[in-house]
């Protein structure tokens, strides 16, 4: 099996299976983002408390790649810090652009998986768009947004 075929069936697995999938009661930030270009529509929601992020979830309608993405990104942050989400989100982001990341502080693991989308500009807006509702809602200006 070739590191592509792997991969594929990494995003695929994620998107048929995705980990995390639903919506908390109370006490989350929630972030609600779309893409127009393709139509893909995401709700990423996060329990952070004492600036660790507990849980997260998310809901949406995408493709393959938005949703899997979505499903490993919230597999990845549980238990971060959200200064160590906010640097994982900015390694996706490089590596979304065809950067080498260095992933020894964070091994990136499924999300490797991803980085092939490099390759096709029109869907890095679909792999980035959870991480993009996870940085806002953890607090783009520096804000920490900590529940009850």
């Amino acid at each position: 099996m070739s590191l592509d075929d792997l991969y594929r069936r990494v995003i695929m697995d994620h998107y048929q299976q995705p980990r995390n999938r639903g919506k908390m009661e109370d006490g989350a930030v929630t972030v609600d983002l779309n893409n127009p270009t393709c139509g893909d529509r995401i709700s990423v929601q996060m329990r952070i408390k004492d600036d660790t992020i507990e849980e997260a979830k998310f809901l949406g309608e995408g493709c393959s790649i938005s949703l899997a993405s979505a499903s490993m990104m919230t597999e990845a942050v549980k238990g971060l810090s959200v200064d160590q989400a906010l640097h994982l989100v900015d390694l996706f982001s490089r590596m979304m652009q065809g950067e080498e990341v260095d992933t020894d502080e964070f091994p990136l693991e499924d999300i490797e998986a991803l980085q092939g989308v490099a390759n096709f500009p029109a869907r890095i807006k679909c792999a980035t768009l959870a991480w993009k509702a996870l940085e806002k809602g953890a607090g783009e200006s520096g804000e920490r947004l900590d529940s009850p």
